[in-house]
Parts: C-alpha cells; sequence; structure tokens
C-alpha cells in the first residue's frame, strides 16, 4: 500500500512540473510577436524550463522538479520595419526570438507528458479504493 501511496507523489510532482513548462509555454507563445522598444533595445527573449529530480527520502523515490527557468540565448529575429520607433540604423527591429511553431510542439509534449501522469495517479487512486473495499 505503502508503494500506491509513493506513486500518487511521483505523479504528483510531474504533474506540477509540467504545469510549470506550460505556464512558462503559454508566456512565451504570448511574447512571441513582440520587439524592442528602442534602437538597440531587446525584445522579449524565450524561457526554457530545466526539470532536476529529487531524492526523497521519507518516500525513498526521485520526484521530478523544475531546477530552472532560464533564457534561451538564441540571437533574435530582424525584420525590415524603417517606421518602427526601435528600427536601427538600417531599418530593421529586432524581433522575440520565439518560434510558435516550436513552442506548440513542447506544449503537446507537455500536455502529454501531465496527461500520463494524471492517468499514473487515477489507476493508483483506483487500486487503494479497491484495496480499502476489500480490507472492509
Amino acid at each position: 500500500m505503502t508503494e500506491l501511496l509513493k506513486s500518487l507523489d511521483i505523479s504528483a510532482s510531474g504533474m506540477r512540473a509540467q504545469g510549470t513548462r506550460l505556464r512558462v509555454i503559454s508566456e512565451n507563445v504570448a511574447n512571441a510577436g513582440s520587439t524592442a522598444l528602442e534602437p538597440g533595445g531587446e525584445p522579449y527573449r524565450r524561457k526554457l524550463v530545466t526539470f532536476g529530480s529529487t531524492l526523497n527520502r521519507q518516500l525513498g523515490a526521485e520526484l521530478v522538479n523544475v531546477r530552472r527557468i532560464s533564457r534561451d540565448p538564441s540571437p533574435f529575429g530582424l525584420r525590415y520595419q524603417p517606421s518602427h520607433p526601435a528600427a536601427d540604423a538600417n531599418g530593421y527591429v529586432k524581433i522575440s526570438n520565439v518560434d510558435t511553431m516550436i513552442e506548440m510542439a513542447d506544449m503537446r509534449e507537455a500536455q502529454r507528458s501531465y496527461e500520463a501522469n494524471l492517468r499514473v495517479l487515477q489507476t493508483s487512486r483506483t487500486m487503494l479504493e479497491r484495496t480499502i473495499d476489500l480490507l472492509r
């Protein structure tokens, strides 16, 4: 029975981590079209989520966690828009380094992982309920 309880905690940690990942992805998508505000300025820089694991000694299990949220060092794009207030001397404006296609793929992966953890949690709960019913 304790193994079933461990599986609940492990699945919950996975759901929390993927929930954070989905939040960061939504922030990236929302800011995908942003530009610099002044010449030489920087637009929104894509954020990346890095996962890690932590040993929970009480459970005797490895739990996933968000190790850090960092900024993507890839270069910004340029758009020719000479009338924009942030345009440089050549008429180019820096645009965010967010690629919405990559974000959508990451979002689908995070969603699948979240749902898999949810199914494990639901299955563990069902098994616990059946065990309790047998003990009655």
